[in-house]
């Protein structure tokens, strides 16, 4: 079956430096899962806390499901992930660190489970933002000089 991508998560390689990664599964109900089967989900600004060494994602909205009945799910419900316990006790060693987080990178389904891939992530000051804007530039430009040149060929 492989790997179906969901969502990603642009905005986290934007303000943060993945140091590492980690997958997890996640429980869901019935129309979350036909939902985002649907593609219908938004990682923006969510994130993963460690409580009492479970781990859990907040502010991951996913929308209800179309044809759901009153048994339809909260959308921006906490979900509880599901990873092994020596993970769960690295990534909170790590949190512990000063500027250290965990943050949702991507959505997906994976042998037609879904599953979430977290980055251990410290922040990006707005210099580094800044290098990461004009690095981008300068490799589309380069890219776009190269189209212009094997085109005039």
């Amino acid at each position: 079956m492989g790997e179906k991508l969901i969502c990603n998560n642009k905005k986290a390689f934007h303000d943060f430096f993945i140091e590492e990664r980690f997958e997890a599964g996640m429980v869901l109900k019935g129309t979350e899962v036909k939902s985002l089967r649907d593609g219908k989900a938004n990682l923006n600004d969510s994130f993963a806390l460690i409580r009492n060494g479970e781990i859990f994602l907040h502010n991951l909205h996913i929308n209800p499901y179309a044809f759901g009945n009153r048994e339809n799910h909260d959308p921006d419900r906490l979900r509880k992930l599901l990873m092994h316990k020596k993970e769960i006790e690295k990534l909170f060693g790590k949190i512990r660190e000063k500027g250290y987080s965990v943050v949702p990178l991507r959505l997906y389904f994976k042998n037609g489970l879904a599953k979430v891939e977290l980055g251990l992530a410290k922040g990006k000051k707005l210099y580094d933002k800044r290098e990461d804007m004009k690095k981008k530039d300068q490799s589309r430009e380069m890219a776009q000089a190269l189209r212009e040149k094997s085109k005039s060929h």
